[in-house]
């Protein structure tokens, strides 16, 4: 019996190893992840604006269905780290204010996209 049990744990403890090992890469990777990025609504806002030259922030906030507080403070964090500008003008009396994806936006998107589908094919392979 106690040779019956000894296999089963070093059995067990191979397995724990093998998923380890898996796992490992998988969560140092995620932890790489551009958190400025990774966040919900700022990733709603890069995506929206990769796919278009520029919106408004009425556009943006419609489209991604958040409050104007929410979107001004995410937004002011991507434009502090020049992944995206702002340009604010009139249209008439009104204020108007418009955001594009700056190219160093874009590369951080693309890299964060990439870094993404290598996580998940890890993942799927493991």
């Amino acid at each position: 019996m106690a040779g019956r049990t000894s296999a089963l744990r070093s059995a067990r403890d191979e397995k724990q190893k093998r998923v380890s090992a898996v796992l490992r890469p998988v969560e140092n990777s995620a932890a790489e992840l551009d958190q400025l990025i990774h966040e919900r609504t700022r990733l709603g806002i890069v995506s929206a604006l990769a796919v278009n030259p520029a919106l408004t922030f009425n556009e943006l906030k419609a489209l991604l269905r958040i409050t104007d507080g929410n979107l001004s403070v995410h937004a002011r964090k991507l434009e502090d780290a020049g992944y995206v500008s702002c340009t604010k003008s009139f249209s008439g009396r009104l204020p108007k204010t418009q955001y594009r994806l700056s190219s160093l936006g874009r590369r951080a998107l693309e890299k964060y996209l990439n870094h993404m589908e290598a996580l998940i094919r890890s993942t799927r392979e493991g």
